[in-house]
């Protein structure tokens, strides 16, 4: 793992620039394959990542300290002699350590530093912090992090490297390096790290590894997944992919080496003891310092743009103002590829692997629907299949898939479900049917009694139209033992209905009035309300309420429970029904006095015929019952 670091480290500090140019070339490049895909067929997704490159690379640094805000004079030792001195002056574009010389091209034979202001000797060394901070302006999974000093001089005895994942609103601790970890930072050196505990920051000895020469300074350089127990298999290690991503990166300088671990000067250069000299300085007499400071040629950060196996490339974004973000494949959306795209909820989103591109899938909504949502307890239900909702069908559709029609619509056969008209309207009629909902296959709406058609719009057999609006079609009674609507399919049924009609006559008066002698002589009086209606054989049955009882029977009959409040029946001859006498209608309220209960087997209640008192109550009538009631003793 170390040598294969130093490989990349070694790759990233000398070919920064063609590496960098290679990878953007490639980002605006249409190649003639997805790797996203087998076979450049999109029909077999694949998991595909970006080109591992130095996500330093000319981005902007913020240091709390830079060499120039006041022109300085800084001496370069080197194998016991001086370079030669220089000027620091951040006016002036040559004589400037800016922080951008952290990740420009990187050149040994020509290195750019940048340089922090002075420090002056501390007696616990030069506690001076300085922080550098780089923002990649994208999330990026991160394999290391390396920084080139440009003297084994200017390599601090104490820093810390931390990270960010919500572009440096929060910070956590990356790695730490200290000659006294326990001291500095509260953690012994080269601590073990198990599954347990794989997010931990680790304490290295910032002396160990590679020290430099004189040309080159020594280097740092932080492997994120060396030592981690869970790196051979990343993919399946959702704690290390979030160990390894990153927004941000701050490195804090919090001590150069002490004072006494400076090499003794030589002779040669004891004229430039001050390594850092401020111009306007006063010499002090007799009184000999120290002037250290930080210098970096070099800061990069090595890894990929993270698009969780998504996309093989990010590209600048016209729609958020050039940000970095990645070109999404596998039906995903967001900055990171990190959720579906609108419409694609049918399984969950998750990261590709190698084993499972885990591709976005459409849902189901056989094209009435424009979005839909995912549900976790039906795509277990469905063996982890489909856990997709459709969420506002359209063409009168309805159901999770928008699959069958909704309440008042019924399938065309001769079109498709995915057809915009494949649900037609019911069509029921209005008199004829009891309901607007029909068979959702057949189309069949419900009928009421006596009437038939798909949309219940004429007359069975056996039945004629009537007036009224509860029972559009009545049976036809009965004629000398043969049946009207039998004889109408002789050609004789206009005859036989004229004659039936003839055979009617006229109701008689009194069953249309009440007065006292009569009410005397009625069997019982009872005020109903008509609730339903159904025909039994020659006889229709009303379904009735009894409200009130102002008359009861002289005797109990065949049935003497039944005439109470409460529930019961009311029979009536079909022929009487048709001639209207009486007439009666549901959903009204209506005085019957009678002569007797049923007293037919099969057939509770009370039978009503063309003798009995059938009137359409009125609230008036109230009194008058009453009255009759206090007064029956008169009756004899």
């Amino acid at each position: 793992m170390r040598a294969l670091l130093l490989l990349l480290l070694a790759a990233s500090a000398t070919a920064s620039s063609a590496a960098s140019d290679s990878y953007l070339s490639k980002l605006f490049q249409d190649g003639p394959a997805d790797p996203c895909y087998e076979d450049n067929a999109q029909l077999r997704p694949k998991r595909c990542i970006p080109d591992f490159v130095n996500a330093a690379f000319r981005r902007n640094v913020l240091a709390s300290s830079t060499c120039g805000l006041q022109p300085t004079r800084y001496c370069e030792p080197s194998g016991g002699k001086n370079e030669g001195c220089h000027i620091c002056d951040g006016s002036q574009p040559k004589l400037a350590h800016p922080p951008y010389y952290l990740t420009d091209l990187n050149n040994p034979n020509n290195l750019t530093c940048w340089r922090s202001e002075p420090m002056q000797p501390h007696p616990q060394g030069y506690q001076d912090n300085v922080t550098l901070v780089l923002s990649l302006e994208k999330t990026y999974e991160l394999t290391y992090i390396s920084l080139q000093f440009c003297s084994r001089r200017f390599k601090p005895d104490s820093m810390a490297i931390y990270k960010s994942v919500d572009y440096g609103n929060t910070w956590q601790a990356f790695q730490f390096y200290s000659s006294s970890c326990r001291k500095d930072y509260g953690k012994p050196p080269r601590a073990t790290i198990t599954k347990a505990n794989e997010q931990e920051a680790l304490c290295m000895d910032a002396h160990r590894g590679d020290l430099g020469t004189n040309n080159i300074g020594a280097r740092i350089a932080f492997s994120t997944l060396e030592g981690r127990p869970s790196a051979a298999d990343f993919d399946s290690s959702p704690v290390l992919q979030d160990w390894v991503t990153a927004t941000d990166i701050k490195v804090v300088f919090n001590r150069l080496h002490p004072p006494q671990a400076a090499p003794e000067p030589t002779p040669d250069e004891a004229l430039s003891t001050n390594l850092l000299t401020p111009l306007n300085e006063t010499e002090q007499t007799g009184i000999e310092h120290f002037n250290y400071h930080y210098a970096v040629s070099d800061l990069a950060v090595g890894g990929r743009c993270k698009c969780n196996g998504h996309a093989s490339k990010c590209m600048p974004s016209a729609r958020d103002n050039g940000q970095l973000v990645c070109d999404c494949r596998h039906n995903t959306a967001g900055r990171d590829c990190e959720k579906c795209k609108p419409f694609h909820f049918d399984r969950p989103w998750g990261r590709a692997t190698l084993k499972d591109a885990n591709e976005c899938r459409a849902c189901n909504c056989n094209n009435h629907a424009r979005g839909c949502r995912f549900n976790m307890e039906l795509y277990k239900l469905s063996g982890r299949e489909s856990g997709g909702v459709c969420l506002k069908c359209r063409h009168f559709t309805a159901g999770r898939h928008c699959h069958y029609c909704r309440e008042g619509y019924y399938r065309d056969a001769t079109k498709s479900i995915t057809h915009r008209k494949a649900c037609k309207p019911c069509d029921c009629h209005p008199i004829g049917a009891s309901g607007k909902t029909c068979n959702q296959t057949s189309g069949q709406c419900p009928c009421k009694d006596g009437v038939t058609g798909t949309t219940c719009n004429r007359c069975a057999k056996g039945y004629q139209q009537s007036r009224s609006h509860i029972a559009p079609c009545i049976r036809m009674p009965k004629i000398g033992g043969i049946d009207a609507g039998s004889q109408a399919d002789t050609g004789t049924g206009t005859s036989a209905a004229a004659s039936a009609k003839d055979q009617c006559g006229t109701c008689p008066a009194a069953t249309k009035r009440l007065n006292m002698n009569k009410y005397c002589r009625k069997d019982f009086a009872v005020l109903v309300k008509v609730t339903g209606r159904e025909m039994v054989d020659e006889w229709v049955r009303f379904t009735v309420l009894v409200d009130a009882l102002y008359k009861k029977p002289r005797n109990n009959g065949a049935n003497p429970a039944f005439l109470r409040k409460g529930p019961t029946y009311v029979w009536m001859l079909a022929s009487d029904l048709n001639c209207k006498c009486p007439k009666v209608k549901t959903n009204k309220l209506y005085l019957i006095v009678g002569d007797r209960e049923s007293s037919v087997p099969g057939r509770p209640g009370i039978e009503v015929s063309r003798r009995s008192i059938v009137i359409e109550w009125r609230d008036e009538w109230h009194s008058r019952m009453r009255r009759f009631q206090r007064r029956a003793r008169e009756c004899r």
